[in-house]
């Protein structure tokens, strides 16, 4: 009987494989050695695919990019840009929630990324269809990008410990419902991102009816 042959390697085996392990245990827990391990395979092997552990990661950054949802940024969709962009906000940082760790190698930016630079064409684009001149439409798109990592780097109300003792009424008069926030994370970080992201688009919103009238 005929052994059974090993899976063949590929860019997307690599790219899967580092991604549960940036998921389980975090950007430092990528290397090659480690990786060639998870895949039965040797370390140089990899090498056919990736030059270095950078690459790789550019590489899981990006396979997190292709997640996010551009159907909104389509010229036949129908939604108006304040609407589209808020619902692209959601997908967007919903992503990043999925995979937390992979988020600061996103931080930086597109670089040549090809999922994250079609998420950066997308935005712009809509946003100059949309009206809005050039200029501002790449402000627009910075604006949002650090709106929502900003967001997904860390959690506001776990930074707080649970320790009541921690917020002495003689040093902080305002902080003693603080040892709280850690047990309503979930709301609270929610509510944060709902406040500010409503908050954004329609400032937005109203600063291009300021521009429709001038």
């Amino acid at each position: 009987m005929a052994r059974p042959r090993k899976p063949l390697l590929s860019r997307d085996r690599i790219v899967a494989a580092a991604g549960a392990l940036v998921d389980a245990e975090g950007l430092d827990a990528v290397s090659t050695r480690r990786l060639a391990a998870e895949l039965g395979v040797s370390g140089p092997s990899l090498y056919n695919h990736f030059r270095t552990k950078d690459e790789i990661l550019e590489a899981v950054a990006d396979a997190v990019s292709a997640q996010i949802d551009l159907s909104m940024f389509e010229p036949g969709d129908g939604r108006e840009w304040p609407a589209a962009l808020y619902d692209w906000a959601h997908s967007y940082r919903a992503a990043l929630r999925a995979h937390p760790n992979i988020v600061p190698v996103l931080a930086r930016g597109p670089g040549r990324r090809p999922a994250g630079l079609r998420v950066a064409d997308a935005v712009f684009g809509a946003m100059v269809r949309a009206g809005w001149p050039p200029a501002q439409a790449t402000r627009i798109g910075a604006l949002m990008r650090y709106f929502i990592t900003g967001s997904a780097l860390g959690s506001f109300a776990r930074g707080f410990v649970d320790d009541a003792a921690a917020y002495d009424a003689a040093d902080y008069p305002h902080l003693g419902r603080a040892h709280l926030l850690a047990e309503h994370q979930e709301r609270v970080d929610e509510g944060a991102f709902e406040t500010g992201l409503r908050a954004i688009v329609d400032g937005l919103s109203t600063q291009y009816a300021a521009r429709a009238r001038s």
